[in-house]
C-alpha cells in the first residue's frame, strides 16, 4: 500500500485481470433497522464498497466482517460498524462486466467525521489481496472553495474533482 486512494478511486488488483474494487458514497445516513445501542450519542454514516469485474472470467469473492477496518479523526481511532444493518458481499461469483456492491454502515463523534479512513482486504477465490486504503470524510465542501483559505481548501477541491471523475464512469 503505497499512498492512499481518495473515495471514490478505483483500485485495481494486478494479480486477478480486470478485477478492480472502490470504497465511494460516504455520507451521513442513518441504519435501516434502527440504531445499535452501543452506538448512542454517535453520528452514523454509510459508505459502499463496490467490486466490478471487467475481465474476462469470474471471481469469486468475499468481503465480510474482518476484512474492513474503518478509522476516523486525525488520531484514526476506530469507528464503530454496525454489523446487523450493513450488507456485505459473502461468496459472490462476479461475472464479466458485473460488480457486486457491499453497504457498511458505521458511527463515530461527529467531529472526527472530517477525516475518515477505509482500508478494505478483499478476499478472492480464497487468496487474500493487498490492503488498500481509502481517505475521505464526511461534510467536505462542496462548491468551490474561498480564495486564500490555504491548504486544507485544496485538499477539498481535490477531492470533489476526483469524486466527480470516478462518478462519471457510474452512471
Amino acid at each position: 500500500m503505497c499512498e492512499p486512494n481518495v473515495v471514490g478511486d478505483w483500485q485495481e488488483y494486478d494479480e486477478h485481470a480486470g478485477l478492480r474494487v472502490r470504497v465511494h458514497r460516504l455520507e451521513n445516513a442513518e441504519p435501516p433497522r434502527g440504531r445499535d445501542d452501543a452506538a448512542a450519542g454517535l453520528t452514523y454514516f454509510c459508505l459502499r464498497v463496490t467490486v466490478e469485474n471487467r475481465g474476462e472470467r469470474h471471481y469469486g469473492i468475499h468481503l465480510e466482517d474482518g476484512q474492513i477496518d474503518i478509522r476516523i479523526g486525525p488520531d484514526g481511532e476506530s469507528a464503530f460498524i454496525d454489523w446487523r444493518n450493513s450488507q456485505f458481499i459473502e461468496g459472490f461469483d462476479v461475472y464479466p462486466l458485473r460488480r457486486a456492491t457491499a453497504v457498511i454502515y458505521a458511527a463515530g463523534p461527529e467531529a472526527s467525521l472530517g477525516q475518515v479512513d477505509v482500508q478494505i482486504q478483499l478476499r478472492v477465490e480464497e487468496e487474500w489481496t493487498d490492503r488498500w486504503l481509502w481517505a475521505g470524510g464526511i461534510g467536505l465542501a462542496e462548491g468551490p472553495s474561498q480564495p486564500g483559505a490555504g491548504r486544507e481548501c485544496l485538499a477539498h477541491e481535490i477531492s470533489n474533482f476526483l469524486r466527480d471523475q470516478a462518478e462519471e464512469g457510474t452512471a
